[in-house]
């Protein structure tokens, strides 16, 4: 009888070691390293083994002569999915969606696979086929290209692959998957990366794009090695506060695009609905002036959006004022707090200052600087700022407005939402004529104050 090879890993990081000890040298962290069995095969292949093997070789190619016409991106009908990907679905890629327990990231999966033209294999070894159906019928009663098989083996996962030759392949999830070439149990550190090799493999020979559902640990990373994140092409998170309706998709790598694109869905009982204008779940619906409000223009991207800033300025009950921001980095708050009581001779170091953005969005662009300054005089004074002003500039320590990186953008989609002002640095470069947003350019921070007290 062979003799059973073992070796331990870390739970955390991934890392290998020979035998067992109490700290990962590569973490730090402790007690994460555990025994799993390994059994190497003679031949690793995601081809079943009564294939045929391929006969194709690689050979090296100038990079000139390489053809990238075939290689055009797979559309979705998910705007917001394209759009974070880079423009579609790259063939032969490999992408891993990661989120919380409950955040819809199978039922996004879903949805897209229910209404993708082309042929596509549903893989879930979470599921019973019965219960995707109850949750397809939920999003979209009819598709004619989707298929569901649940499975958690991939050798028969394979099988499966070669009668039906899908084109795209979706996996839910990877840590239920486990391969026979290992003993170890599935979601351990040694199956999911072989599973994820045979699945690489298969995606590059066969330019077959996958997409895989991964778990995430209690401190938010995906579950499984951190090398898990360096093997695939896409990184996607699925984020948002369960207790609330809407979800923001973002990429924290991506081969083929950006990763600063940002997608925004909002929960239904019917799936999840596309916002493609966010500026209406960030900027609230209200009938009455109130103090301490103000629109910023940010940017996401290439995308700009219209965020609402509140700010709240009131006499301190205990010695020591509170500063508080939600939304907002906390030390900038503080260094725009010293400019205004600097510069403009606002006496704000013994009054509360809280902050924050609307719509549970976290906004670290310098621009919104202007927005957060008029927010806290506006709330100083308890005297509103018009509704139909915004602003979009940095303030520097001296009190000077600094120009922004595409304000034109800014300034066009405030003009397209309807505001009627809007207010940058005189020392942006902005070419814009005919415009129906009145232009207000400003210099210093007491030609804010000139402005809205």
């Amino acid at each position: 009888m062979a003799k059973l090879k073992t070796t331990f890993f870390c739970q955390n990081c991934g890392a290998q070691y020979s035998k067992w000890q109490g700290q990962c040298t590569s973490c730090k962290e402790w007690n994460t390293i555990a025994e799993e069995l390994l059994q190497k095969p003679e031949k690793s292949s995601w081809k079943s083994p009564t294939a045929a093997p391929s006969k194709r070789a690689a050979k090296p190619l100038l990079i000139n002569e390489i053809d990238t016409s075939q290689e055009a991106r797979l559309q979705t009908n998910d705007a917001e999915f394209n759009r974070v990907l880079g423009g579609g679905i790259v063939p032969g890629s490999l992408t891993l969606l990661g989120g919380e327990p409950g955040i819809g990231k199978s039922t996004l999966l879903l949805q897209i696979a229910l209404k993708l033209p082309y042929k596509t294999l549903y893989v879930s070894g979470e599921e019973s086929q019965k219960q995707i159906k109850m949750r397809a019928e939920r999003i979209n009663p009819s598709s004619n290209n989707c298929y569901i098989l649940t499975e958690t083996k991939t050798q028969n996962i394979f099988k499966q692959i070669e009668a039906l030759e899908p084109d795209i392949v979706v996996i839910d999830s990877i840590q239920t998957l486990h391969s026979d070439y290992i003993e170890s149990s599935s979601g351990s550190i040694s199956q999911i990366k072989e599973c994820t090799t045979e699945l690489i493999k298969f995606a590059k020979e066969t330019a077959t794009p996958v997409i895989l559902i991964g778990h995430i640990t209690k401190d938010g990373n995906i579950a499984g090695p951190k090398i898990l994140e360096h093997m695939v092409d896409t990184v996607l998170q699925f984020e948002g506060d369960r207790n609330h309706v809407f979800r923001i998709l973002r990429a924290n790598k991506n081969r083929f695009g950006s990763t600063n694109e940002l997608g925004i869905y909002e929960m239904q009982g019917s799936g999840l609905r596309e916002v493609s204008n966010p500026s209406e779940i960030l900027i609230s619906k209200k009938d009455d002036d109130l103090s301490g409000n103000a629109i910023a223009a940010t940017l996401e991207g290439m995308r700009p959006l219209m965020v609402e800033v509140q700010a709240l300025v009131s006499t301190a009950v205990y010695g020591t004022p509170q500063r508080s921001a939600t939304g907002f980095n906390a030390k900038r708050l503080n260094m725009l707090l010293a400019v205004l009581e600097k510069r403009a001779g606002f006496r704000l170091g013994a009054k509360d200052v809280f902050l924050n953005i609307t719509g549970g969005i976290t906004v670290d662009d310098p621009a919104i600087d202007l927005g957060v300054v008029a927010a806290i005089l506006s709330s100083n004074e308890d005297e509103p700022l018009p509704r139909n002003y915004c602003f979009a500039a940095e303030v520097g320590l001296s009190g000077e407005i600094r120009p922004v990186q595409r304000v034109e953008q800014r300034i066009l989609e405030a003009e397209k939402l309807g505001f009627s002002a809007i207010f940058v640095s005189k020392y942006n470069k902005i070419s814009l004529k005919n415009t129906a947003i009145k232009i207000h350019l400003i210099s210093k921070i007491e030609d804010l104050v000139g402005f809205i007290i």
